[in-house]
């Protein structure tokens, strides 16, 4: 019997493993991107000195190699998988094992929600070990006692707020699944202990308990794992592959994705439009995709976290770098829990380095050198602060420099043609620019200043 439970707990794992690692991989980038943990002594004192600041500091360790999304992936598994043999410890009972599944699959449908924090996880793995723990004392005083002055420990540890202590990106949310799967684990334990009693009394044939457990098991595996397949947000999963490809400018990969499956949301759209110009090949493939306007092309930037990022990278790869740091440092302000971003120092960094704030861009790279996954770049990027000729020399930052606009323009949060023009007219190596005024005449059907850019164009080139 105990074979077969280790081997379920393995499948168990490996289902976990493959959902998130292939299934869900965006979803463990989109959590990454929004906290930057720091090996840093402030910053882990800030964290553990609050209740449940231990689970949410052990969460926050966890989610950064989230950026590698087999890895992360790999730790949620590992998570999963002991939350299941500590609950089945609490059984003391064999027959009933596949419900010990129960809290962890809780868990695993918790983490779905792309606001649902991986500290939660850890507060209920270091209760049931807490749980544990407790049962293998001596019953009596001693056990007593050990119970009353662990229990300040225990709310430092994990924290009992029912609101709780960073378990969701929203502070004033209620995470019902979460403390459901905590309450399963301590309730099942017990439901278990009665049933076994009640078997054992109608039975006592072991294969009967032995069919009655594998039976147990693969109905909780079923209709535990249907609820989790209904539950994904693949819509929102497909969303963060987008916005995830753009962060790393991955336009071939886009341009695979999209002659796969045709985008039909704002991010998707935006990212292909700009693998399309970054190729050359916006404005003569424009209407083979989908399209939203001229919104389409650079969105009017949202008041959140998630949306502005791709219109930030627009604005980045436009030339018009003074925006695209507004942007992200909105974006950044607006992450809900308060935290800072990995991904948002990076390009904070980039764009206070090509408009030569320096000591600004310097700030950033010392903060990301406290990092695990940052710091080999923030290193490498140190050197170039106040080196003007490394800069220019850079084949990324030297470009965008001499893209910037070098006279004061009228910018709006939409695209205008008066916008596109003069980053033209600034540089016309800007070919981006140049492609973007075209798609904007394209999409609002302006065949006269069409024809006149193509005029004058060609009498350039002649």
């Amino acid at each position: 019997m105990k074979k077969i439970q280790y081997v379920c707990t393995l499948l168990f794992g490996v289902m976990v493993l493959l959902f998130f690692g292939g299934a869900y991989p965006h979803h463990l980038h989109y959590q990454e991107q929004y906290q930057l943990f720091l090996f840093d002594h402030t910053y882990v004192w800030e964290i553990v000195r609050r209740p449940g600041g231990v689970a949410d500091l052990l969460g926050r360790f966890c989610t950064q190699f989230f950026l590698f999304a087999w890895m992360g992936a790999a730790i949620i598994a590992l998570l999963l998988s002991l939350v299941q043999l500590l609950t089945l410890r609490l059984f003391k009972v064999q027959s009933f094992f596949g419900l010990s599944f129960v809290p962890a699959f809780l868990l695993w449908i918790f983490l779905l929600d792309e606001h649902a924090l991986l500290g939660g996880v850890w507060a209920v793995l270091l209760t049931l070990l807490a749980l544990w723990s407790y049962t293998l004392l001596p019953k009596g005083w001693t056990q007593r006692i050990v119970i009353l002055v662990s229990l300040p420990v225990l709310y430092w540890l994990v924290g009992p707020d029912w609101n709780g202590s960073h378990y969701y990106r929203y502070p004033k949310v209620f995470p019902a699944l979460l403390y459901a799967a905590w309450l399963s684990a301590i309730v099942l334990p017990l439901i278990v202990r009665v049933c076994q009693k009640w078997v054992s009394a109608s039975t006592d044939g072991k294969l009967f308990t032995f069919h009655l457990s594998l039976i147990i098991f693969a109905l909780v595996a079923v209709i535990m794992g249907t609820y989790v397949w209904k539950n994904a947000n693949f819509k929102a999963e497909k969303v963060m592959q987008y916005d995830f490809m753009a962060r790393h400018q991955q336009w071939n990969r886009i341009l695979e994705a999209i002659n796969v499956e045709k985008p039909n949301n704002q991010i998707g759209v935006t990212v292909q439009n700009l693998a399309l110009a970054m190729h050359g090949q916006l404005v003569n493939h424009i209407f083979d995709y989908n399209q939203n306007g001229i919104a389409g092309l650079l969105p009017v930037v949202q008041s959140d976290a998630t949306s502005p990022l791709p219109t930030a990278e627009v604005h980045y790869q436009l030339g018009m770098i003074s925006v695209a740091q507004r942007t992200v440092f909105e974006a950044q302000e607006a992450i809900l829990d308060f935290q800072k971003s990995g991904r948002c120092y990076k390009r904070l960094a980039q764009t206070n380095l090509i408009l030569g704030s320096y000591e600004v861009a310097r700030k950033y790279l010392l903060a990301l050198q406290k990092t695990l996954f940052y710091r080999d770049w923030a290193n490498e990027t140190l050197p170039l602060l106040d080196n003007e000729a490394a800069i220019d020399k850079h084949p990324e930052y030297g470009r965008l420099r001499q893209m910037i606009c070098k006279k004061d323009y009228y910018f709006s949060d939409q695209v205008t043609p008066e916008m596109l023009e003069t980053l033209y007219e600034s540089n016309t190596d800007n070919l981006l620019a140049l492609e973007y005024l075209k798609a904007f005449y394209v999409l609002t059907g302006d065949r006269e200043n069409f024809g006149k850019l193509l005029r004058q164009l060609q009498g350039a080139t002649n």
